[in-house]
């Protein structure tokens, strides 16, 4: 056994003793478990503080299960699992003690004991002892091989004990730990090595052993808060390099120390807890870590607060959990109006808290006493006063100011104002400024001096959250605010407004109508009112300025257009001779009752009937001004002169409303004829009234529509709709004009041509009709004789030798060219010609008809332009033209001549 002098700030810890291995007569390794001794000697500082590792005792447990380590009964010591003893409390040895340790098989219920004598020793003897001897220290054997050089099965695996070394040892270094050796080494040198982290691998250098007598030993101090334990490898090999045991692990456990002060998480801690709230309310939980080793007293913290600022109403006002950091109050009497901010310096301590070998560290732990709604809003004054006119709105009469102590601009210093009395109208209402708190007494409803001169109105204040608990509100919370109403100049005001009456229309100039006056609401001033007209759409009426009534200037009648359904309004002034001056407006609705003042007439005054066929009558009706039963039923009558009237029509009444006219002759000649209608209404005193209808008679088409140009100008087409039409048939004009000069051209460009057919069958002067565009071939500028046929004239001029007429047809069959319908559209020639040019062009034996039009007889100035263009000269003979017969007369000549036959 050996003891290693630690130089650091607190006691000395002894090195681990390590069991030794025991090997077998016959080689084979066995491992019993047990203390490495029966009796150990140490010695310890003579003062030692509470949580100190003093040493430790080595116990060989051979790959048994768990076990558990006792310290005897003495109450000086603990010692944990690995077999580390502690000072269970703070020592101060004055001489010899001795501990009984055991060691329990917690499976098979076996238990191994030894001996700790612990002798005190001072810090300054314990200084001077020097250092161990390499001869002191505890070998570890490899396990033994068999001649083939192959280790023997074993029950079980040998176990090194870890090698407990101290953390931020101040050496001397190299410091010994422990020697590894081989038996082999009795009869051959052996060189020694270890690896793995801390040796030959990064930390590397950490580890180093001498290669001849094995002697493995640390060279700087170890700091567990960056590495806890390392795990080695130690090897033995001969002079040639050759492996002469298998590889051990050696496990080195750093042990800690403690080093490390605890440090808080957060510098400041902001905390906060309602004012007035009871003992035991919890506020904030602080916490702190520390990097020492919380399984030892040197990572185990406690917490206490250090000072408390302001000591209001107490000093100890709050407390914390030593273990948790956790904060609460432990004394009544938060006021937030008082004290509204603690601030605690907590303090965190390891070696659970031990002031004497603990290190601690600081932090400041802020606690803010939110507020509560526990002072009620106090009037400044018990009355206050305030004046308004009369008929004002929307005016703050007076301003109501309160103090609360609570915290401004929070629902429990926020201030509501009801009014509890003195207001039975709701006149006046009592919002509050958010920016002052101010209540501002705001009138709402048309206050009358006349009816009431001063209001005393009750106002009580309140918070927008109620009051804490037990909390009242005192008399300050409620006043009184008078409020004087100031009269001012009313307008006068007509009753009823509007006025209504009842009057026949027709009523004569200077009729006395109504009176229509208006009142003064200002009871306590002496005025007079005047009158005057202020609007009067028809200038029917006239009132007198001082007494208000109204007479007529005019007959009042009920179809005037100023009469909407039979009601006149007008509208009057009143005005009074205050200061300043006020004036009222009023409204008289004059309901004109309908008399029989108008007669009816025909309606419509315009309309259309053929001559002949039907449909042939026209129904009318009458329009009246007045209204039923002055109005229809109506009586209709033709009037007696002249008398071609009643001979040539006659009207048949259909109902009370509309009658039919026709004509009573078979034929009447277009025209445009006046018949006068005598109409009848049903009032009492009926009107009669002769009006005529305009009546065009026209020729119709099937549909019964006039088919003359007068029709438009019949049917009330307006200037601009007759122009549109005017420019649209010049247009049209003009367009037709440029198709005949076009016409003109081609036909000039086709005289000089050869048209190789038989005389009687020219047809040509007869195919040219202008029944509707113009003149025949009298208004052309054509010279016939150049359209003749070509052999009328000299046959060497214009048939030379070898040139066939092009009306004679090849031997060979013809082709088949389209044929068309009888009554094509429009848009199918087009392709009728198309697809005749194309069968033509695919035709075999069509002759070159374009290139045998010889023009020579044309003159060496001729304009006509090629007409090669046409792709075709095929003469279609054989074509059917019988569907031009379904084109109209003029066509059916056309077919007769090419579609005919011979003769």
């Amino acid at each position: 056994m050996y003891s290693r002098r630690h130089e650091g700030s607190g006691p000395f810890l002894l090195l681990a003793m390590l069991a030794g291995l025991q090997i077998a007569a016959e080689g084979t390794p066995t491992c019993k478990p047990g203390f490495s001794q029966e009796v150990y000697n140490v010695v310890v500082p003579d003062v030692t503080e509470k949580g100190r590792p003093l040493f430790n005792v080595d116990f060989a447990n051979c790959g048994r299960g768990q076990l558990k380590f006792e310290s005897g009964s003495t109450s000086d010591f603990r010692i944990d699992a690995s077999g580390v003893v502690y000072a269970a409390r703070d020592l101060e040895l004055t001489g010899p003690a001795s501990l009984t340790v055991q060691v329990n098989d917690i499976a098979t219920k076996r238990q191994w004991t030894t001996q700790v004598k612990v002798s005190p020793q001072s810090r300054q003897q314990t200084q001077e002892v020097p250092p161990a001897k390499s001869q002191d220290l505890t070998e570890i054997m490899f396990p033994s091989r068999n001649a083939d050089s192959q280790l023997k099965r074993m029950k079980r695996d040998w176990v090194i004990p870890p090698i407990n070394v101290a953390e931020n040892s101040r050496g001397p270094f190299p410091q010994e730990l422990v020697r590894i050796r081989s038996d082999h080494d009795k009869n051959r040198s052996l060189r020694y090595s270890v690896t793995g982290p801390g040796a030959d691998q990064p930390p590397t250098g950490i580890f180093i052993i001498d290669p001849i007598s094995g002697e493995l030993s640390v060279n700087k101090p170890l700091d567990r808060e960056h590495i806890p334990n390392f795990h080695l490898r130690a090897h033995a090999v001969d002079l040639n390099g050759n492996q002469v045991e298998n590889p051990i692990d050696i496990i080195i456990n750093v042990i800690d120390m403690n080093d490390n002060r605890p440090e808080f998480t957060h510098q400041i801690w902001n905390g906060s807890v309602p004012e007035g709230s009871k003992p035991g309310t919890f506020v904030m939980t602080v916490t702190s870590v520390d990097k020492d080793d919380p399984k030892t007293f040197n990572g185990m913290l406690r917490y206490k607060i250090l000072s408390q600022n302001p000591e209001s109403p107490s000093s100890n006002m709050f407390t914390i959990n030593n273990k948790t950091g956790g904060i609460i109050t432990v004394a009544a009497g938060l006021d937030r109006e008082k004290v509204s901010q603690y601030t605690l310096i907590i303090q965190a301590t390891d070696m659970e808290g031990n002031p004497m070998y603990g290190l601690s560290n600081t932090a400041t732990a802020v606690i803010k006493v939110t507020d509560i709604n526990d002072n009620p809003p106090e009037f400044t004054a018990e009355t206050f006063f305030g004046s308004v006119p009369e008929n004002r709105v929307n005016v703050i009469v007076a301003n109501l100011t309160v103090t609360d102590k609570d915290q401004p601009n929070t629902l429990a210093w926020n201030a509501v104002y009801k009014i509890t009395g003195g207001d039975p109208t709701g006149s006046f209402s009592v919002p509050t400024d958010p920016t002052t708190n101010e209540g501002l007494v705001t009138v709402v409803k048309p206050i009358d001096y006349e009816t009431s001169r001063t209001y005393v109105l009750t106002v009580e204040a309140r918070n927008e959250v109620p009051l804490a608990r037990g909390i009242h509100s005192p008399r300050q919370s409620t006043a009184t605010v008078s409020i004087q109403v100031i009269d001012v100049n009313e307008s006068p005001y007509f009753q009823p407004d509007p006025k209504l009456i009842k009057l026949e229309e027709g009523m004569l100039p200077e009729s006395t109508l109504t009176t229509f006056t208006a009142q003064d609401p200002d009871r306590f001033m002496q005025q007079s009112i005047r009158y005057s007209k202020l609007a009067d759409p028809a200038n029917w009426l006239r009132i007198d300025p001082n007494t208000g009534r109204i007479t007529t200037v005019a007959v009042l009648d009920r179809e005037s257009p100023f009469v909407k359904n039979s009601l006149y309004n007008a509208t009057f002034m009143a005005s009074d001779n205050g200061e300043p001056p006020a004036t009222g407006t009023g409204t008289l609705q004059i309901y004109l009752l309908d008399i029989n003042d108008n007669a009816p007439k025909v309606f419509p005054q315009e309309a259309e009937i053929c001559e002949k066929p039907e449909p042939n009558a026209v129904n009318i009706t009458a329009v009246d001004g007045d209204l039923n039963p002055n109005a229809g039923p109506f009586a209709f009558e033709l009037a007696h002169r002249p008398t071609d009237v009643r001979r040539n029509w006659t009207i048949t009444r259909i109902s009370g409303d509309y009658a039919q006219l026709r004509l009573k002759i078979g034929y009447l000649e277009s025209g445009i004829y006046d018949l006068p209608i005598i109409i009848t209404d049903s009032g009492n005193l009926p009107m009669s009234n002769t009006s005529y209808l305009r009546i065009k008679v026209c020729q119709c088409d099937p549909h019964g529509d006039c088919t003359d140009q007068q029709h438009i100008m019949a049917a009330g087409l307006g200037t601009g709709a007759i122009i549109s039409i005017l420019l649209c048939i010049i247009i049209l004009l003009i367009l037709v004009l440029m198709f005949v000069v076009w016409m003109k051209r081609r036909d000039k460009e086709r005289q000089a041509k050869q048209l190789l057919i038989d005389p009687e069958d020219d047809v040509r002067d007869n195919i040219l009709k202008y029944d509707e565009e113009g003149g025949g071939e009298e208004d052309q500028d054509y010279d016939l004789s150049q359209l003749q046929q070509p052999d009328t004239l000299e046959h060497d001029t214009i048939k030379p030798v070898g040139i066939r007429r092009m009306d004679e047809r090849p031997l060979h069959p013809e082709p088949q060219y389209p044929m068309r319908s009888a009554a094509p559209h429009p848009g199918d020639i087009g392709d009728f010609i198309n697809e005749g040019l194309k069968a033509a062009d695919n035709d075999p034996t069509a002759p070159p008809y374009d290139s045998l039009l010889v023009f020579d007889y044309e003159g060496s100035g001729s304009t006509a332009g090629s007409l090669s263009s046409l792709n075709s000269s095929s003469s279609g003979g054989d074509q059917d033209y019988d569907y031009l017969n379904d084109w109209g007369p003029r066509f059916r000549k056309l077919a007769d001549m090419y579609g005919g036959s011979d003769d």
